[in-house]
């Protein structure tokens, strides 16, 4: 399922780098005592982590005993990676006929052959859903 885009503030960011930086559920006072520099102040946090529900960039992940009360804690409902590809798909402008320019450029600094091999395994698996009739490059080298 595609998932609504989205744009989160600068403070919002902020403490979703947090979130993906600890990859795990943090409470309120949590993330308030892990944002030593942050640009936010702490009384607000209320208001970004209700911003952030309603935008479905992070969820409940469940609750914790903080003193006498329970606090809820949360986690992202995307990774850094999906959040990037989403505001770049999200731009005006944006066409798929972008999309080999984009990867071109993300694949430039690659020195490992592994990484490679993952990506042609992505494009050939897409290729095959987008054709399943027609036979891959590797069995059309494999014929007799």
């Amino acid at each position: 399922m595609k998932k609504k885009s989205f744009k989160l503030t600068r403070s919002e960011t902020e403490i979703m780098e947090l979130m993906w930086q600890q990859n795990q559920p943090l409470s309120r006072s949590e993330i308030i005592a892990l944002s030593q520099d942050r640009s936010w102040k702490p009384g607000s946090i209320h208001i970004l982590l209700n911003s952030m529900l309603s935008k479905d960039a992070i969820k409940v992940a469940g609750f914790v005993q903080s003193t006498k009360n329970y606090a809820r804690t949360f986690v992202p409902t995307l990774t850094s990676d999906e959040y990037s590809v989403m505001q770049i798909k999200s731009r005006s402008g944006f066409q798929a006929d972008s999309i080999p320019n984009l990867v071109t450029s993300l694949i430039e600094d690659v020195k490992d052959p592994e990484i490679l091999d993952r990506l042609t395994a992505v494009i050939e698996e897409k290729r095959s859903q987008l054709s399943p009739a027609l036979p891959s490059k590797d069995e059309i080298g494999n014929q007799p």
